[in-house]
């Protein structure tokens, strides 16, 4: 039965597979891109031990070409896991990446030994194992590029909630001052957090500040709405302050109506609103 450069190669990494994995950590030890700050040696040790037996397990099972096939599955996951985990903890795309190409090195000295003699067939085991490595090395970068995308996308969603607190006025009084644009998904983290705070504070009036979003558009007023209906459907009525001539001005240009909501120019005569419909006034202090 004639062998082939994957079977060469499955052979090459299952007889020295000890010698590949020291020889492959003392390679990611010494290269001028390791991260000391990020990695320790165990860790470096365990995951490079762990895609190595990895690998060649994959190639014993089939074509070292096809890393898209049911049995180079765990190389995948193992790699994606590992290359969003690094994309959280700081690494760079490049350093990601050089995880597995690192390991082209010690595999190259070792066919190097095996085939020296062999011109032909050291070329079609290299070229083999070469595309196989920068194939995987490719996936690492794809997977790392979705582990930041969704770093930014949590950091993004951590900053909206940063930028809408929701805080109590008094007892059945709380408001949200919004500053900056409001899109749909600020909207339902809006939305979130006060029908969340209603519950909490057992809420009856609920305060909408929108001095501080420079523009009102139909999406923005749609979104304010949606927010108000929400309150009542929790028990809590809603007054939007912060309507400026301007704001006002666009509205009625758009044709938009907010007739069915409370609305107050500016936030203290919201807080003087909710204040009488809850039966409560300010009154100068009385001197001695």
């Amino acid at each position: 039965m004639s062998t082939t450069p994957t079977s060469r190669l499955t052979d090459i990494v299952s007889r020295h597979q000890e010698e590949l994995l020291n020889e492959w950590v003392e390679a990611q030890r010494t290269a001028a891109a390791r991260r000391m700050d990020l990695i320790t040696d165990v860790d470096l040790v365990r995951e490079s031990r762990e895609l190595l037996g990895l690998l060649q397990r994959a190639l014993a099972d089939g074509d070292g070409s096809d890393i898209d096939g049911p049995r180079w599955e765990p190389v995948r996951d193992f790699l994606s896991g590992l290359s969003r985990s690094r994309a959280a903890s700081g690494f760079s795309p490049s350093e990601t990446a050089m995880f597995v190409f690192s390991l082209k090195q010690p595999l190259l000295a070792r066919l190097s030994n095996e085939f020296g003699d062999d011109a032909q067939a050291l070329s079609q085991i290299v070229w083999e194992m070469t595309a196989l490595l920068d194939r995987l090395g490719l996936l690492t970068t794809e997977e790392y590029q979705k582990g930041r995308e969704s770093v930014i996308a949590r950091q993004q969603r951590e900053l909206i909630e940063l930028s809408t607190p929701v805080v109590k006025l008094w007892d059945g009084v709380v408001a949200v001052p919004l500053i900056g644009t409001l899109d749909s998904e600020r909207t339902q983290i809006v939305m979130e957090s006060l029908l969340e705070r209603i519950v909490e504070t057992n809420s009856t009036m609920a305060i909408i500040d929108i001095t501080g979003v420079p523009t009102v558009d139909t999406l923005v007023a749609q979104h304010l709405l949606k927010t108000v209906a929400a309150a009542r459907l929790m028990g809590a009525d809603c007054v939007i302050s912060g309507i400026r001539p301007q704001i006002a001005q666009t509205i009625v240009h758009l044709g938009l109506t907010l007739s069915e909501v409370t609305t107050k120019a500016t936030m203290a005569d919201a807080i003087a609103h909710a204040l009488d419909a809850s039966g409560l006034r300010i009154a100068p202090a009385i001197g001695d």
